[in-house]
């Protein structure tokens, strides 16, 4: 780690401390609103509708009815505080209404007043509170400084999974004309698109053309990246970001040389060249749905046997708990694999099989620690033990590596701490809780620098690294201190043919 200044270092080592409150600390901050065409086109309003009051307790009452857990979460929270100081936008901003349970309540509080009987009658007994202008202000506020990460619910004795009520509050937001830019317009690329970035098929082909000439150049093997190839016997759904940015292309690089090696036949789809749901982050299941066909669609056009996903937090999320009822069944597919299958499985499947060549040495200049991302470690499971979410990404890096240390037992695992920049929140405009969002997992990533000399956090979903990349210099990390998995598995493999370094210097002393 780089030397930072006295009060970046300051603010690392109390991260994890209870913080002193700052009432109204981030009640100004909030992410630009969609306009009316990034609104349209999810099937929303374009704009704040006259009788939004009447529309928002209609959506709640739909919610609820329709959501016999959003119901349960509403009706059970007894406020015993378990969850208060479990979330990372609170422990970095100290505004009380980032505590999850002060947060429900701004939704909790309205639908008491509205649909429960003490609510109608004695407003003033239990907290309830009329839906005005200003708490439509207070949900768009704070409803976006949630990243749905759920740890609080981890920790809650009831079970209350509060990113469901975050969930619900910006759906409600949405039917009433009041969506987020940054998410509703990636929903609506992905709709028109196929992908988050907007790339055109002509594009995407000349992309994966020009890493494939890298990888030749830099191997010196011919390793495809094959894009809309009917019969493939495997489709690969990755997240966008794979395609142009550092470190995500590494871990498409290394996704192709663990498929050479292996001799799949696997392609790619234009069509559905996303697995990234942003729908999830609005709370939208009609969005999500219509993602999630997509993939369905690419899978039957492209006649593949396998969907694999490739290193995105969310949408394996999405992949594994919900692709079977939006867009299922896959009863066209091989069912003698898993439906869906994370693209670590395959790979660990292949270094237990001894089909990878693996030189640990060449990632010697790393030391290593993983950092689990919340969609993977709380919404997933990975192989055929409880847990696999938890060892499959570390074997794999153990297998690739020799220098790996883990965090603090209490922030990975099942109670990992957040990036910050999760559930839909990773946009400029909110850098500010980003940088606070994000102090919690930098204070255990110092502490492991500081024990171990760790020098890189490995990470497996492609918000993680986008959000690192920009926070990580924040805290006096370098920019490229974040990496894939599937990077260090690129580093690592050695190709069939590939000359190494100790075949150079063999044919020089042989000379």
């Amino acid at each position: 780690m780089a030397d930072g200044n006295n009060d970046i270092e300051q603010q690392i080592r109390d991260a994890l401390d209870v913080p002193c409150l700052k009432p109204g600390a981030m009640e100004g901050l909030k992410p630009f609103v969609a306009a009316p065409e990034h609104q349209e086109k999810l099937g929303f309003p374009g704009e704040l509708v006259p009788d939004w009051k009447e529309k928002a307790l209609a959506k709640m009452k739909d919610l609820a009815e329709k959501n016999r857990a959003f119901q349960v979460y509403l009706d059970a929270c007894v406020k015993c505080g378990a969850c208060t100081d479990k979330c990372h936008y609170f422990l970095g901003t100290g505004d009380p209404k980032n505590m999850p349970v002060a947060r429900q309540d701004l939704l909790r509080s309205v639908y008491r007043r509205y649909f429960t009987f003490a609510g109608k009658y004695f407003p003033w007994l239990v907290g309830a509170r009329d839906l005005t202008e200003e708490v439509l202000e207070e949900w768009y506020s704070y409803y976006h400084q949630c990243s749905e990460c759920r740890r609080c619910s981890v920790f809650c004795p009831y079970g209350i999974d509060t990113a469901e009520i975050t969930m619900a509050a910006r759906e409600i937001l949405d039917h009433i004309g009041v969506g987020q830019k940054y998410s509703n317009e990636i929903i609506g690329k992905v709709k028109s698109v196929g992908n988050n970035l907007g790339l055109n098929p002509k594009a995407l082909r000349a992309t994966l053309e020009d890493l494939e000439e890298d990888i030749e150049d830099d191997t010196g093997i011919s390793v495809r990246i094959p894009l809309d190839e009917k019969g493939a016997d495997i489709l690969l759904v990755t997240p966008s970001a794979d395609f142009f940015a550092e470190p995500h292309i590494d871990g498409l690089i290394g996704y192709a040389k663990v498929f050479h090696e292996t001799g799949a036949s696997w392609t790619l789809s234009s069509y559905a060249s996303e697995a990234a749901n942003f729908g999830l982050f609005i709370g939208s299941y009609e969005n999500m749905r219509e993602i999630a066909l997509r993939i369905r669609k690419a899978a039957e056009d492209l006649g593949v046997k396998r969907i694999i996903f490739g290193e995105c937090g969310h949408a394996w999320r999405v992949a594994y708990s919900f692709l079977n009822t939006l867009a299922g069944p896959f009863d066209f597919l091989d069912q003698n694999y898993p439906i869906p299958q994370h693209i670590l499985e395959y790979t660990w499947d292949a270094i237990q099989k001894g089909q990878l060549k693996l030189d640990k040495s060449r990632n010697d200049h790393l030391t290593l620690t993983y950092h689990d991302s919340c969609n993977v470690a709380r919404a997933s499971r990975m192989g055929d033990m409880p847990g696999g979410q938890f060892e499959i990404p570390r074997n794999v890096i153990k297998a690739v590596c020799n220098n790996f240390y883990e965090m603090d037992r209490d922030t990975i695992r099942e109670s990992t701490l957040c990036c910050g920049g999760g559930g839909g929140l990773l946009t400029d405009d909110l850098m500010d809780l980003r940088i606070k969002g994000a102090s919690p997992r930098m204070k255990a990533l110092q502490q492991v620098t500081e024990d171990h000399g760790v020098t890189h956090m490995a990470a497996i979903c492609a918000i993680c690294k986008t959000q690192f990349s920009k926070v990580m210099p924040k805290y006096g990390y370098d920019m490229d201190s974040i990496v894939s998995v599937h990077q260090l598995v690129s580093n690592a493999i050695i190709l069939t043919g590939q000359e190494t370094e100790e075949d150079e210097q063999n044919e020089e002393e042989a000379a």
